[in-house]
């Protein structure tokens, strides 16, 4: 039976969480791309993420007609499946339930890429979420945050640089899709929010 018809197991249907680095110096950096949604989404749902639990910051909204938890891990990248672990068994959820936001930087800003399940794609939260949880089966959001500017750039340097004016633009309209798309995925149609979000 789809998970969207099943009763859930506790006080939160669904938990959508936006990957990034905690800190100030970290603020509208591409890394930082899934908390820029988070936050939006938040704002939209009057869901105002400002709790600490789980190793990082939560807050509660309906989305989709479904309890939502929002969760900002605040472990860094690299450890966001210590935070995203606690939180599903703490209510029981599989991997279904839980949304997952990040940056791509295969995608130019603008651009969404909605997936049902898959690999880590070489991006470090989204690996250790699948390690710690040992599975793949998380539906995910990525966000374009646009290419390295010459293969010799160094990596880190580039996802922890701010967006130009330009692309924060486009960014913008992709943070929007982003939190429709979340509407859409929390009720179970994440077929119609891959068709229409999909760029």
């Amino acid at each position: 039976m789809p998970f969207w018809k099943k009763p859930a197991a506790g006080p939160v249907d669904f938990l959508a969480v936006g990957l990034g680095n905690p800190g100030r110096e970290y603020e509208n950096t591409r890394h930082n791309a899934g908390f820029m949604a988070l936050d939006l989404l938040a704002e939209k749902h009057h869901g105002e993420i400002k709790r600490i639990k789980f190793k990082g910051t939560v807050g509660e909204c309906t989305l989709g007609g479904r309890r939502a938890l929002l969760l900002k891990p605040g472990t860094f990248m690299n450890l966001s499946g210590q935070a995203v672990q606690e939180a599903m068994a703490f209510y029981k959820l599989p991997p279904e339930r839980v949304l997952i936001l990040f940056d791509d930087i295969s995608l130019p800003p603008g651009r969404l890429r909605i997936r049902r399940k898959g690999s880590a794609g070489g991006h470090n939260g989204m690996k250790n979420i699948i390690y710690l949880s040992g599975s793949d089966q998380f539906p995910r959001i990525k966000i374009g945050v646009g290419q390295k500017p010459h293969p010799d750039y160094n990596l880190a340097d580039w996802v922890l640089s701010k967006f130009t004016d330009k692309e924060r633009e486009a960014l913008g309209t992709a943070l929007e899709n982003a939190c429709a798309a979340c509407e859409l995925i929390a009720k179970g149609e994440l077929d119609r929010a891959m068709n229409l979000y999909n760029s």
